[in-house]
């Protein structure tokens, strides 16, 4: 009831201080965004275009436990997932708020999920990640990220939701469940990697958990 309750306040606040305390809406506010659909990527800085991507990699990782999660629901994963391809962190939270602490799992992995459960996944997704902060580090300007950070509302909320996204990814059971699924709930050095290295760690641990499907019929 306490981690629901906390979830719901923070789901609030977040919504809250974006539409109130963020920068105000300007008539360029989303112009990253318009240049991201329409294709002119040379005109966006590095920073932000980066930025913008690694919120997606958040968005994988969290299917990564998703969806094996979502198996033993009693509520959608594809739900909340699809809409936080467009709300990003305001889709994800309540699925966090409302699923329940569950360390089983039944049934056999369909192609979407047997992709999601793979170490390979893992591997793409921390290789992609690498190159995306290697590309904002050499040729971003950090100078105008700031800039921007303070004055666009569309890129301050992205930055905070990017900050939302490393904090809870350990707050809630679903990383605990995923790791008792696997036979790892009492490796406690990779539980913490996931914990306190923000982005990397959770990317070590789907390039290091074992498959679901090997580890129950290792111990059939």
């Amino acid at each position: 009831m306490a981690r629901s309750l906390t979830l719901w306040l923070i789901w609030l606040g977040f919504i809250l201080y974006v539409l109130f305390l963020a920068p105000p809406l300007q008539p360029d506010t989303f112009q990253p965004l318009q240049a991201l659909l329409t294709g002119h990527l040379p005109s966006i800085n590095p920073v932000i275009l980066s930025l913008f991507s690694l919120v997606g990699i958040w968005l994988l990782i969290y299917s990564c436990l998703i969806f094996a999660d979502g198996r033993m629901q009693s509520l959608s994963a594809w739900m909340f997932m699809l809409a936080s391809i467009v709300t990003g962190v305001i889709a994800l939270i309540p699925y966090l708020a409302l699923r329940q602490p569950n360390q089983s799992f039944a049934g056999e992995k369909d192609p979407w999920l047997a992709v999601l459960d793979s170490q390979k996944t893992g591997i793409v997704l921390t290789i992609s990640t690498m190159l995306l902060l290697l590309f904002a580090l050499v040729c971003g300007d950090w100078a105008a990220f700031a800039q921007e950070f303070v004055t666009n509302r569309f890129v301050y909320g992205m930055s905070l939701a990017f900050c939302l996204f490393c904090v809870l990814f350990p707050y809630p059971t679903l990383l605990q469940d995923d790791m008792a699924r696997r036979g790892l709930a009492n490796d406690s050095r990779l539980f913490q990697v996931a914990v306190w290295v923000p982005l990397l760690g959770p990317l070590a641990y789907l390039c290091l958990r074992p498959s679901l499907l090997a580890f129950r019929f290792g111990n059939a």
